[in-house]
């Protein structure tokens, strides 16, 4: 009897007469009293988590299966409770395990269930031993094993991370754990003795791991060492040289097995073949869905299960010395292998830890990332290219596009020659046009995969609050239409034309925030996806003419009491949107000037039906403040007897207040660095009550969602709309600015990309998770994709291609779930079947066609249709099985 019968067993004997009993520690002896309705249990069973056969070698113990998954074929127990169990049950065997610190912070708690497994070999005697030790144990730990196992003297003996075979960094800091020095599972590391006397002594090997005869100093593995399960897969301890390769491939010359491909890829009729789950190790459905996705693709089934070992590039120093691909190959031969037990990943995602860190560990990342990654790297450790040339690009300079298309391509293909590149890389056509001299230029660059913005309509609706700086006018909310992906020219344009803008008039448009002007936008190449739909923006009226002019801004502030221990404190803060005024400079600006242009700013806002300003009226400023000029220097300070002064202060060059309600004559020194002038309105309660300051307080958001907002963008969007929108021109962003050629000078140029060349498989990516300055969300848009028939022949820029791009769905990935969490799946349709399955980490079930589409789709697989392409039908059963046992923990 299994273990799991066993627990289920045991938990229905000492639970029939107590519906709450749990496990806290303790197990105390009445639980486990008599009972007349069930037996008790017999003794302890854990063999079948166990393999049969275990290893008399002491260096790894008990080994255990390495598809167990925890709450499915094991549970983790306290070492009290498991200590209490087997002294009433005894069996066995005993499985202890350690506790470890894990995260990023390293306070989280984890039982180790697989040790790492370390291979070593001993250099210069061939000896190889494999070893389970923890990755929180130190190099000074693993040196004293390796010792013992080889009975070596500890003064002569040095120890080398020894990944593919190579010297890759002497462990010689003996603190340092072998999680901290990124060692993996099935890792190989080199004992290397200090012999003199021995003709292969250490002085005789060099860093690079080689012989003085330039001969590698491998381990050469027997026949035996090599495994029939999936044709190439190599045993435990065997070591990945030229004579493993060769045998592997001769083996597989040998074996006809593998060649069961029908005219769309793998055969799976009527072998279930391909319906291999993937274990979640923890958080890993990001790195399963992607997997899966791939390893279905019938290219690279066909490819990887053939002879690829040839088209290993170990020299390439962009590649991770064809470790990942040889781990991803034997991956996906384990999963294409007839049966369906789910495969745990641990060996494939060892490696991809070693070459990409930021993937290591158990937490939750994006599968777009992994996958870009992995594409990647695939390419560089399969590149076809030894030795890539170089080659300096050209300019197209009017030449026809078919040509420069074709150059570029031929270069490319000198440097990237792959399956990647043969299946999944296309080439677009990218324009740049320079804002100030035109200059166009044009190159041609290769894809991997298309990044689509969920972008559904070509404009968008802006909202900005128009004030005037001449007292003619109230603020008012301006609502216009204007390019999604327009500039500021076009915002402004649409503006002045919704206003009536005068001919002697111009907009000076802000950005707000906090009640301050946080930049002005005068830049007219500003690109307006820099302006989030929660920001807040004022576009002030100023006269054309502006000769040798400041701008003056009035900053609101009001009173707030703060209640202390002892007294109330009050403090002004600035609350409402700032006015705008442009101040010339020609002549001496008094105190006085300063108080006439703010009471004409305000004069819009002065209640007429409120007499505390008795001699203050609209008529009686407007006769003072009568002509357009900003200056105002004809009006005589004089007028301010029939104006009450208002509570400014002026902020000084050395950031000092200057009172401006008296010694209104007094002229006020400007600072020469700055193009601002700061002036503060302090708004008491008395004040508040003789101007009606709501239409400075509320400033409307640039887009306001409201409930039919809401409504509209739950609405289906095209796939092609996505593409549309990835296509359109566009300003770079300024961080990307293009050196033009012909100004000598960085400029914020236009784009306009367009599609060229298309790959055989094309992978789309909707850019579902988006970022702002507060925050981070995913946009739950339901995109509609084709599943059939996706036509791409009207975006191709090739007018000279007669061909027909027609695409059809064959995988997808999804993402459930909020931003750092959620849960990944994949949705993948087994040609040859004609059916679609849902493949969610080790379960996979059958699923309708019509169910594939969802508003968690995020990366989107499509195969090109061939003219002589057919689907065959065959029925399929899904069906699960597992081990369940228990393990303890110490």
């Amino acid at each position: 009897m299994g273990f799991y019968s066993w627990w289920q067993e045991w938990l229905e004997y000492v639970n029939q007469n107590q519906a709450n009993t749990a496990i806290d520690g303790s197990v105390s002896e009445h639980c486990l009293g008599d009972s007349s309705a069930l037996k008790r249990p017999s003794s302890i069973d854990n063999s079948d988590l166990i393999y049969e056969a275990t290893s008399g070698d002491s260096s790894t113990g008990i080994e255990l299966h390495d598809t167990l998954v925890e709450g499915t074929n094991y549970i983790l127990l306290p070492e009290e409770v498991w200590n209490q169990l087997y002294e009433w049950y005894r069996g066995g065997p005993i499985l202890p395990r350690k506790v470890i610190n894990s995260g990023l912070s390293q306070t989280e708690l984890a039982v180790e269930v697989y040790p790492l497994r370390l291979q070593l070999h001993l250099m210069p005697k061939d000896q190889c031993s494999t070893i389970r030790i923890s990755k929180k144990e130190t190099i000074r730990q693993l040196h004293k094993k390796a010792c013992e196992i080889f009975s070596l003297n500890p003064e002569l003996v040095c120890i080398w991370d020894y990944f593919s075979h190579q010297k890759h960094a002497l462990m010689n800091d003996m603190d340092k754990t072998l999680d901290d020095a990124n060692i993996q599972m099935d890792q190989d590391i080199l004992v290397e003795v200090a012999n003199g006397n021995s003709a292969g002594g250490v002085n005789s090997f060099h860093e690079n791991g080689t012989a003085d005869n330039g001969t590698v100093a491998l381990v050469k593995p027997s026949q035996s060492d090599i495994s029939n399960a999936e044709g190439l897969s190599l045993s435990k301890g065997s070591s990945r040289n030229g004579t493993a390769e060769l045998l592997q491939s001769q083996q597989l010359a040998s074996s006809g097995t593998d060649k069961t491909y029908g005219s769309s890829g793998v055969s799976t009729r009527g072998s279930f073949c391909g319906l291999t789950g993937l274990l979640n190790l923890g958080n890993t459905c990001f790195m399963n869905s992607a997997i899966q996705c791939l390893v279905h693709t019938p290219e690279f089934a066909r490819y990887f299960r053939e002879d690829y070992y040839q088209e290993i590039n170990r020299q390439n120093p962009l590649g991770m010395v064809g470790e990942l691909a040889l781990a991803f190959g034997d991956l996906l031969r384990k999963l294409w292998a007839p049966g369906r037990t789910p495969v745990a990943p641990r060996p494939f995602k060892g490696k991809l830890a070693r070459f990409a860190p930021q993937f290591s560990g158990y937490n939750q990342h994006d599968s777009q990332e992994l996958l870009a990654f992995l594409l990647d790297g695939l390419h560089e450790d399969l590149n076809r290219v030894k030795h890539k040339p170089y080659i300096k690009s050209k300019d197209a300079d009017g030449r026809p596009d078919e040509e420069v298309a074709d150059e570029y391509w031929a270069n490319h293909i000198a440097r990237n020659d792959s399956i990647i590149v043969d299946v999944c890389q296309g080439q677009y056509k990218s324009t740049l046009v320079c804002p100030v001299c035109n200059k166009v230029s044009v190159t041609f660059d290769p894809f991997m995969y298309l990044s689509l913005p969920l972008q559904s309509a070509t404009t968008r609706s802006m909202t900005v609050t128009i004030f005037t700086c001449d007292g003619s006018a109230l603020p008012v909310a301006c609502t216009v239409t204007v390019p999604k992906q327009g500039r500021c020219r076009d915002l402004i344009q649409a503006l002045s034309n919704s206003c009536s803008l005068k001919h002697n008039e111009k907009l000076l448009l802000a950005e707000i925030r906090g009640h301050l002007i946080h930049r002005f936008l005068e830049d007219p190449l500003i690109s307006l996806s820099s302006i989030k739909d929660d920001d807040h923006l004022a576009a002030y009226k100023i006269p054309k003419l502006t000769k040798n002019s400041k701008f003056l801004q009035l900053i609101h502030r009001r009173e707030e009491r703060e209640i202390g221990i002892s007294q109330s404190n009050v403090g002004w803060k600035p609350y409402g949107t700032p006015l705008v005024s442009p101040i010339c400079c020609d002549d001496i600006v008094t105190r006085g000037d300063i108080q006439l242009i703010v009471h004409r700013m305000l004069s819009p806002m002065l209640r007429t039906e409120n007499p505390g300003f008795n001699c203050v009226s609209r008529s009686c400023i407007d006769s003072s403040l009568a002509n357009d000029d900003p200056r105002q220097k004809d009006v005589p300070s004089s007028k301010l007897v029939n104006l009450e002064k208002l509570p400014l202060q002026l902020v000084d060059e050395n950031n000092a207040c200057i009172d401006l309600t008296v010694g209104e004559d007094k002229s006020v020194k400007l600072s020469s660095s700055s193009m601002s002038i700061l002036v503060f309105a302090d708004w008491s309660q008395k004040l508040l009550e003789n101007y009606d300051t709501r239409y400075i307080e509320n400033l409307p958001e640039v887009t306001k969602y409201g409930p039919a907002t809401k409504k509209a963008r739950t609405e289906p969007l095209s796939l092609y709309s996505c593409l549309e929108a990835f296509l359109r021109e566009e300003p770079l962003v300024p961080e990307d600015m293009w050196y033009c050629p012909t100004c000598k000078e960085r400029r914020q140029a236009s784009k306009k990309l367009d599609l060229w060349r298309l790959p055989e498989v094309l992978v789309i990516h909707l850019k579902r998770f988006s970022y702002s300055r507060s925050m981070k969300h995913k946009l739950e848009t339901f995109v509609n994709f084709p599943i059939h028939d996706f036509d791409l022949t009207k975006y191709v820029a090739n007018r000279n291609s007669s061909r027909r791009q027609l695409y059809e769905l064959y995988a997808l990935t999804n993402h459930y779930g909020g931003m750092g969490s959620g849960h990944y799946t994949a949705h993948i349709k087994l040609l040859d079947e004609n059916r679609w399955y849902n493949f969610d980490d080790s379960h996979i079930s059958p699923i309708n066609e019509e169910d594939v589409k969802s508003a968690a789709a995020y990366v989107l697989f499509y195969r090109r249709v061939k003219t002589d392409h057919h689907h065959s039908v065959s029925n399929g059963t899904v069906s699960s099985a597992g081990q369940h046992s228990i393990l303890s923990r110490k």
